[in-house]
């Protein structure tokens, strides 16, 4: 019912990006800027995407001049690695591939965020 003004998505499409509790603050369901859009505020929901991308680049040119200071100085440098996943061959197809490494399901029964970047 009302399909036409919820983009033709099925009931199981709308509920997928439903806000949860106790996820992660780093959880794609907390994006502002989609909040904005789905309660209609295309204006802002605009605005706000602009200023998380332009956060995302800012903090993409940080890390490349980190690691070309390292570099430059001889000093180690550790790369950005993401919390709960990490890339191993795949054994069968021989591709890389993000696999869970653990820690999520800790975390949020603990509701222990420390360790997730301000990324929004």
């Amino acid at each position: 019912k009302y399909a036409e003004n919820m983009y033709y998505f099925s009931e199981l499409a709308l509920t997928l990006n439903a806000p949860e509790n106790g996820t992660a603050p780093t959880d794609s369901r907390r994006r502002p800027d989609q909040r904005l859009m789905e309660n209609g505020r295309w204006d802002e929901a605009n605005a706000e995407k602009q200023r998380l991308e332009e956060k995302q680049r800012l903090s993409r040119k940080r890390r490349e001049a980190d690691a070309a200071r390292a570099t430059e100085d001889g000093t180690p440098y550790d790369p950005y690695k993401p919390l709960w996943f990490e890339r191993k061959k795949d054994p069968v197809t021989q591709e890389l591939a993000h696999v869970y490494k653990g820690g999520y399901w800790e975390s949020k029964e603990k509701q222990d965020w420390s360790l997730c970047p301000d990324i929004f």
